[in-house]
């Protein structure tokens, strides 16, 4: 053989295993990482485990317009159509994941709400219509039950949003835009964010994976295929995705998932029985901290769980069975995850020193009793639905000014009181120069009927006064 030729022949061999090492490469069968020093090669495996159990959520409801009597007449109906009693459908888009094989399904609160129907279509295609088992807007959680469906859809498993940390990858899965279902992939930028606002509670975990419009209600998952939140919130400057994404952690989703189980409409939580605000700057040294962290105990509910614990204001509580808090929020996350009975230990720092408190997780009670009123008569709260304040209502309206008296929960759209601004929260002090102690007060002072109202109303922490009329 030719000796010039060698060296073209050794480049051919050396090609020739170079392309079989890529096509032996090619048909490696592609696998999850068993640790972070392994290079990741594709995310398909834990994507196809767990996109089945994702959904999308199409809620809607129909608004009637009342019926203009000029359509009564058939010849007005046969020049101008029968317009006056036609309805519109307001809609909206979501996403939710299914957590149990019966076709429960966990979304946002605010996907569904003010809607009274809701359909979702799983991957593979397929649609059902639903059934709303239960809203928690303070949680801003919700959950759906699939009809006649059967007993074994796909389901996501549950992890640990505890066990998380900055710098994990993790992977969002929904129907942004309403384009269908759609995966991105990103890392946990932060935990325990409670100044997003969102809802009630705060304590998001944040990640810059892409969430976009039509995400709320979907999958956040860790790479094990474990859902570790429910996407709610971004923070965006053009609507869509700036990397700043944020989800609900699932151990607050497991206590509404466990409410939704036992056939209640509304999720019981722990009371403290106690005000709190964040730690300043400004206090810091004189209470013994090297940094503003923990929640300082502002006042304390004579008879509460907190005073039967012995806590006191001034208090500082640092830390909730053993996980830390940073604020206020963190308190409030730190309880509202745990199931009311038993007990949680709070570490209190007092005078400088650290003690241990140990708090009975009971829920707030319904004392004065609720008794709902719809005011129907001619005056400015006609189409408002307004409770007594117990504390049970301070925790679920989130009331923070108010210990009595009578606060509104639901305004009709389109009613008297929804056209004077009447909103929900509103705690109605006094009437006409008569103080609004009870819902019956109300409904008395909203029946006289005067020529004038004068209005007395806590919006806030704030007292508005209005004249109407006179």
């Amino acid at each position: 053989m030719d000796g010039s030729k060698t060296p073209i022949l050794r480049a051919l061999t050396v090609l020739a295993a170079l392309f079989g090492a890529i096509a032996a490469a090619s048909a490696v069968e592609r696998t999850t990482p068993q640790s972070p020093s392994e290079v990741r090669l594709s995310f398909a495996p834990v994507v196809k485990k767990v996109r089945p159990a994702v959904v999308n959520v199409y809620a809607s409801r129909t608004e009637t317009r009342p019926q203009n009597p000029l359509f009564d007449d058939p010849i007005f109906r046969h020049f101008f159509g029968d317009q006056g009693g036609s309805g519109r459908t307001a809609q909206s888009l979501g996403s939710g994941v299914i957590v149990d094989r019966s076709g429960l399904i966990v979304t946002n609160n605010h996907v569904i709400e003010g809607m009274t129907e809701a359909k979702v279509a799983l991957s593979d295609h397929r649609e059902f219509e639903t059934k709303i088992v239960l809203r928690d807007p303070r949680s801003d959680l919700a959950v759906l039950k699939i009809k006649g469906g059967g007993d074994d859809f796909p389901v996501l498993e549950l992890g640990d949003s505890d066990a998380i940390e900055v710098g994990d990858f993790v992977i969002a899965i929904g129907n942004p835009f309403g384009v269908g279902q759609t995966v991105t992939q990103g890392i946990v930028s932060a935990l325990a964010r409670t100044q997003i606002g969102a809802n009630d509670y705060g304590f998001f975990i944040q990640t810059d994976a892409a969430i976009n419009p039509g995400n709320s209600g979907g999958a956040l998952v860790d790479l094990d295929g474990r859902l570790v939140g429910i996407n709610a919130a971004i923070i965006s400057r053009s609507g869509g995705s700036m990397g700043l994404g944020f989800a609900i952690p699932v151990n607050m989703v497991k206590s509404v998932i466990d409410a939704a189980k036992g056939g209640v409409r509304s999720v019981r939580r722990p009371w403290l029985g106690a005000s709190l605000q964040n730690v300043s700057e400004d206090i810091v040294e004189s209470i013994g901290l090297d940094r503003p962290t923990g929640a300082l105990v502002a006042s304390v509910v004579d008879g509460g769980p907190a005073a039967d614990a012995g806590l006191m204001r001034g208090d500082v509580i640092t830390s909730i069975d053993g996980q830390e808090v940073d604020d206020a929020g963190g308190v409030g996350f730190r309880l509202a995850v745990r199931p009311v009975g038993g007990e949680a230990k709070l570490s209190v720092l007092r005078d400088g020193k650290h003690i241990d408190l140990s708090l009975a997780l009971t829920s707030a009670p319904e004392t004065p009793p609720r008794d709902p009123v719809k005011i129907k008569t001619k005056s400015p709260f006609q189409g408002a639905t307004c409770v007594n304040i117990s504390p049970a209502v301070i925790e679920d309206m989130s009331l923070q000014e108010a210990s009595k008296g009578v606060v509104v929960t639901e305004v009709e759209e389109g009613s008297t009181a929804a056209e004077l601004g009447v909103e929900k929260g509103d705690v109605l002090v006094a009437i006409n120069g008569q103080k609004i102690e009870t819902t019956r007060d109300l409904e008395r002072a909203a029946a006289a009927r005067p020529n004038a109202w004068r209005l007395v109303i806590q919006r806030g922490g704030q007292i508005i006064q209005s004249l109407i009329g006179g």
